[in-house]
Parts: structure tokens; sequence; C-alpha cells
């Protein structure tokens, strides 16, 4: 057996950076069709229709804010017009900031609330018209919605109450054939891990049992799996992809 994603048709939220730009690009290597979309770096989202062109197929990339009903719905509005149906949706956007617990203002929370789980459910029952048995559903979420994180309560909340989602999500929507699951990453090679101090790094490093940060090949690997027919009998899980942290 092979990973055959030939002919899929997929959507990425939060598609033109970081993990999300992987599975983007990992999808289209892989033959599949992608529309992706970007909140507000114009910059990115170019480079990512350059790196497309170079790769072949039927792509796109438009704007859109995942904490935006309207343009949730928008999003998939444009995917029913593109492609005429969805195979897989893969729901990465999202937002985190650092705020010890009596300094986190009731802003950050809702809008960290509304952006990585509101904004998951809004796709999800905005996309549904456009599933079919065979599709999956694939949210993003977190490590630390297990470990938990200081300073970082809204985002810890966020990412945990995905877990719930995916489960609900797996029952409900199992008998029509359409599976959910949940990637949850670790510290991940990205632009912003990038900038971290050589400190901080090494504590990271240390955390993980392979002594290293992840690859954004290597969620995007594990999130092609799971949209992939070899993942066919999976659903409701959360895949942790965290090097045995």
């Amino acid at each position: 057996m092979k990973l055959d994603l030939i002919g899929k048709r997929v959507v990425v939220t939060g598609g033109t950076k970081g993990i999300g730009r992987r599975v983007v690009t990992g999808f289209a290597e892989a033959g599949a069709s992608v529309l992706t979309c970007y909140r507000g770096d114009e910059a990115a989202a170019s480079s990512l229709l350059l790196e497309l062109k170079e790769i072949g197929g039927d792509h796109h990339v438009v704007r859109a804010d995942m904490s935006v009903r309207a343009d949730v719905d928008d999003l998939v509005a444009e995917a029913g017009e593109h492609f005429g149906g969805i195979d897989a949706l893969v729901s990465n956007a999202a937002v985190v900031s650092h705020h010890p617990v009596a300094e986190l203002t009731d802003e950050v929370w809702q809008h960290t609330l509304t952006t990585n789980l509101t904004g998951p459910f809004t796709l999800v029952r905005s996309a549904l018209p456009l599933l079919t048995a065979g599709s999956s559903i694939t949210l993003i979420g977190s490590r630390v919605a297990q470990a938990g994180m200081p300073s970082a309560a809204h985002y810890v909340a966020s990412k945990a109450g995905l877990n719930g989602l995916v489960r609900a999500l797996c029952k409900e929507l199992g008998p029509a054939g359409i599976r959910a699951n949940l990637v949850a990453p670790g510290i991940i090679e990205t632009e912003a891990t990038a900038a971290l101090p050589a400190e901080r790094r090494c504590a990271y490093e240390a955390k993980s049992s392979l002594g290293r940060l992840g690859s954004v090949d290597e969620i995007a690997g594990a999130v092609l799996f799971l949209a992939s027919d070899l993942a066919g009998y999976i659903t409701g899980e959360t895949l942790n992809v965290d090097g045995g942290v």
C-alpha cells in the first residue's frame, strides 16, 4: 500500500507560514488540489503562490480570518466554487501569545478562544455540505493541551478544547463516513522558534526524548497520512508528534 492523494480536494487554514505552509506544499507535491488562506501577510501569500506554481496543479490562496464567521463561510464557498467538494479539511490557523493569568485580559482570552477553538468549529460546520463519505477532518492542536505551559492559559485552554471537539465530531460524523482526528505537535522548527535564545532552545530540546525539535516535514507527514486511505479506520484520535515529550 502507498500514500495516494492524487486528485484529493484539500482545504488548509493558515497555510502560508510554518507548519501550515508545509502541509499545503506537501499535499500539492502528493498530487492534491489545495485551497489555503492567510490573515494578513501578503508577502508570505505571494511567495507561497510562486512555490505552488512551481509544483504545479490547481491551487488557490485567499485571504480569510478564522476568527470572523463571514470569512470562514467565504473560504468554504471558494472551495465549493473551485473544487465542488472537500476530501480533506485541515484546520491549522491559530494565534498564540504569552500573558500571566493575572495580566490576561478578557479581550486576549476571547480572541484566542474565538480563533483557536470557535474558528475550527465554525469551519467544520460550514464545510459539512461539501464533505462526503471518505472525507477527513484534521485539527491541528498542540502537545501543551496535555502538558500545560505557563503564561499561556488562554492558548492551552483553546487547544485542549480541540481534543473534545474532535471526539464529538468522530461520533457524530462517523455514521456518514467522515473521519475526524487531531495532530498535536510538540516544539517544531518554524520562523518563531528560529528566534529563540540559545538557552531556551536547549531547554526545549532537552524535553524531547529524541533531543531535538521537530520539523515541519514531520508534522505534514502525519497530516497527509491521516488524510489518506491508509488511515481509513482511524478517527477520533489525537496523534502526538512531539519527539516523546
